[in-house]
């Protein structure tokens, strides 16, 4: 530079820049170089190894990050004593390089939260426990303090100070971070009673909701519904308002068949000896009919009944050996939980019939084989009503009432 005519103070200013800008160039130089052996080096070593720490750490690019911090140390140590010229300038670096090494820690905390959500998540303790709400609250106060350094250092005041201003807007921040604060408490309550696990079936028809929970987060809960649609509900929600759980059902190896079908009351009559002689080669009950018919002729015996009026003594109808008929077939049926509550019995009559209603359990608890379990057994009882002289009731349709025009 003295050579092209510049003055001894304009040579030692360009020696300072040329300095700086070669600091700067292998400072990337040490980033490039240390992503390099990150990708080459540390994945080979993490292939090798059993641990599965550091292939996650690798997948979530935590050492990538902490390449960044490279350049940045580099520049903060060596700007001073290649600045020398350029006092104030040596302050906007080292505070610029400040920031950007905090934020860089900032990234890299983040990345490893997100290493460790990525590990907890394999194990089978995450399934009855998540953590996800309890990761998302570090990553707000990991950023809010991490936002306070940044800003004490940008105004050149101590954090305290800072966050003793903050108490001003405590108001204006609890409106701000409601809902994460919402879903902490609720986060908190589900995880602590145990209410609502990931892979849970739950219905909440309030928000719509009816399916698997897929995702437990800090503010809200994912829903995917049988239909595959996603129904997001805040998870506060499943804290302040009612909803179902049919993890009991499932974990208890029973699930719940309870339907009725509605008897036509005309068809129901006292059974005749013809009828019961067809009902005894009924494999499942002709055993009960002979008891039952020896438990009633004895009774009308002892009490001389009147056996030529219908109406006198104790006799069988045919609702009576289909009930019984039921609850034998039920008892029989290899899918049906037979250490649970098996009933079959008859509710109040009304203008469409008396319901006949079956309360079992069944081993299957799976949506779609419950579903075809359940056709199969009333397919079948719909198919032997008639064996019984008994009818279905039904509301008229069109097609009666033409027959009765026709007639």
């Amino acid at each position: 530079m003295l050579r092209l005519g510049a003055t001894d103070i304009e040579a030692s200013h360009a020696s300072d820049l040329a300095d700086f800008i070669g600091v700067l160039f292998i400072g990337v130089l040490l980033y490039y170089l240390a992503k390099l052996i990150i990708i080459r080096v540390l994945k080979r070593i993490a292939k090798q190894t059993k641990s599965i720490w550091d292939d996650v750490l690798l997948e979530k690019k935590v050492f990538n990050r902490m390449a960044f911090l490279l350049p940045g140390i580099l520049i903060y140590q060596f700007a001073p004593a290649t600045l020398e010229e350029f006092p104030g300038l040596v302050i906007s670096v080292v505070k610029v390089t400040n920031l950007y090494i905090v934020f860089v820690v900032l990234l890299i905390i983040n990345s490893f939260f997100n290493a460790v959500y990525a590990i907890y998540e394999d194990t089978e303790f995450a399934r009855l426990h998540p953590i996800k709400g309890y990761i998302q609250v570090a990553k707000i106060i990991v950023f809010i303090v991490g936002g306070i350094l940044i800003l004490s250092y940008l105004f050149n005041q101590t954090p305290l100070y800072l966050l003793g201003g903050l108490g001003a807007f405590s108001a204006v921040m609890l409106l701000i971070f409601k809902d994460p604060i919402l879903g902490l408490v609720g986060g908190i309550q589900l995880s602590a009673n145990d209410m609502v696990r990931k892979g849970d079936w739950i219905n909440m028809p309030k928000f719509s909701a009816d399916g698997t929970v897929v995702e437990i987060s800090l503010t809200t809960v994912k829903v995917q519904n049988w239909d595959n649609t996603i129904t997001t509900l805040p998870t506060y929600s499943l804290v302040s308002d009612a909803f179902q759980n049919y993890r009991g059902m499932q974990e208890s190896g029973g699930r719940r068949l309870k339907r009725s079908i509605n008897i036509n009351m005309q068809s129901v009559k006292f059974c005749t000896p013809e009828m019961l002689e067809r009902f005894r080669k009924i494999r499942l009950i002709s055993e009960y009919v002979d008891q039952k018919e020896a438990e009633l002729n004895t009774y009308n015996i002892e009490n001389n009944i009147d056996d030529e009026v219908l109406i006198n003594g104790r006799r069988q109808t045919n609702l009576g050996v289909f009930r019984a008929y039921l609850e034998a077939f039920l008892q029989n049926h290899p899918m049906v939980h037979q250490d649970m509550t098996l009933l079959v019995r008859q509710l109040q009559p009304t203008d469409l019939g008396i319901p006949m209603e079956i309360y079992v359990f069944s081993r299957i608890t799976e949506w779609a084989a419950f579903e075809n379990l359940q056709s199969d057994i009333f397919d079948h009882i719909l198919a032997i009503i008639p064996l019984f002289d008994l009818q279905v009731f039904q509301s008229p349709t069109g097609d009666d009432f033409r027959k009765l025009s026709d007639n």
